[in-house]
């Protein structure tokens, strides 16, 4: 390792492990989140268990942190009970813009300080959530979107209807469960090649678990991803489709599954639709623009740092709106029908967009840079 000098300042995220096996640069960033929520991240010794209400649950590394100082009971059932559902609301103007040429790698964030910096109880209650299970990379350039009163006024309506910590009892009624909302936050921001634009998650049980049109090993293939399967096998006629719908792999390849709205009440699609998730997931798109594949290079090359450019995949008329700003000399920015069985046959069926993808990638970030689509 390189030395410093004493004004010379080192963040966690610039230091680089490189694989001797494979001679390839990996961020500590990039490190996917491997917090499956059966234990509290960040620590090395067997979780905590304190009692509550419902049994025993175990201690998440914000519970830990604030064990002493943090929500007493009472405040916890303030917040279960007091606060009505966030009313719908309007956006306030746009989100604080990067600095221009910032590199992802050299953006400062320190997860204790950020929590030991919000000013309440309360407010630390409402985002231990994001806090525990947000992946790194992602919860530093969202961090300020977090603290927005559009952001807290979501958190307090979820809060109202059972989404509380990610070792808390999952609510019966509204899914995913709360340690899967976030789960397209495990592929790493600097990693990202392709974005798979969704609306809202699949509203019967078992089937959501935070990746648009995935559903977990076990769950019926939903009709969308039947005809996903379908459009894949037309443009690689040796796909053989798959029994389950669990697409994990792709996120782990750089594919970010990303809904407009992340919670939904069973039954009942766009039931959480209007309460500030779509806000909250155009800032990520805002994100993704600034530094979507900024640890990506050709072979040969170093990684710029910010963001050249993605792959989007917008199917059907909501996703297409939610690419009108994106800066098509940038991206790829691929549109069609939505692969609904309603509307399948009128332009997603032979649009071609995962061989279109491929192409743009090599292109772009040089041989292998593409998906492997057919791994699922």
């Amino acid at each position: 390792m390189s030395t410093t000098t004493a004004s010379d300042t080192v963040y966690l995220e610039d230091i680089k492990n490189t694989r001797k096996d494979e001679k390839e640069t990996v961020y500590l960033e990039d490190i996917q989140t491997s917090y499956k929520k059966e234990k509290p991240i960040g620590t090395g010794t067997a979780p905590l268990a304190v009692a509550t209400d419902t049994g025993k649950r175990q201690r998440t590394l914000f519970d830990m942190k604030f064990a002493s100082d943090g929500p007493t009971a009472a405040k916890r059932q303030k917040l279960a009970t007091g606060p009505s559902p966030a009313a719908r609301f309007t956006a306030t103007g746009p989100p604080r813009a990067f600095t221009k040429g910032q590199r992802l790698n050299s953006i400062p964030f320190s997860l204790s300080t950020f929590i030991s910096g919000l000013p309440d109880d309360e407010t630390r209650s409402l985002l231990a959530l994001e806090c525990d299970v947000m992946g790194k990379s992602w919860m530093k350039v969202l961090a300020d979107e977090l603290k927005k009163p559009y952001f807290l006024a979501l958190k307090r309506f979820l809060y109202a209807e059972g989404v509380r910590g990610a070792l808390d009892p999952a609510p019966q009624r509204v899914y995913p469960p709360p340690k899967n909302i976030y789960t397209w936050s495990d592929t790493p921001l600097g990693k990202v090649k392709v974005v798979i634009l969704g609306q809202d998650p699949y509203p019967g049980k078992g089937q959501a678990h935070g990746l648009s049109f995935s559903v977990p090993a076990g769950i019926a293939v939903p009709a969308s991803l039947q005809n996903i399967y379908t459009e894949l096998r037309n443009e690689y006629p040796s796909f053989t489709p798959p029994k389950h719908g669990n697409l994990a792999s792709w996120a782990e390849q750089g594919v970010l599954m990303l809904n407009a709205v992340l919670t939904v009440r069973a039954n009942a699609p766009d039931s959480h639709a209007g309460r500030g998730w779509e806000t909250f997931t155009e800032r990520v798109m805002q994100v993704v623009d600034a530094y979507g594949g900024a640890n990506l290079a050709r072979p040969g090359e170093t990684a710029q740092g910010v963001g050249r450019g993605v792959v989007v995949l917008a199917w059907g008329a909501k996703a297409a709106q939610r690419v009108k700003t994106l800066d098509a000399t940038k991206h790829l920015i691929l549109r069609s029908a939505h692969p609904s069985p309603r509307s399948a046959d009128n332009g997603f069926f032979g649009n071609g967009h995962f061989c279109k993808a491929n192409e743009w990638l090599e292109v772009r970030y040089g041989a292998g840079g593409g998906v492997d689509w057919c791994k699922i």
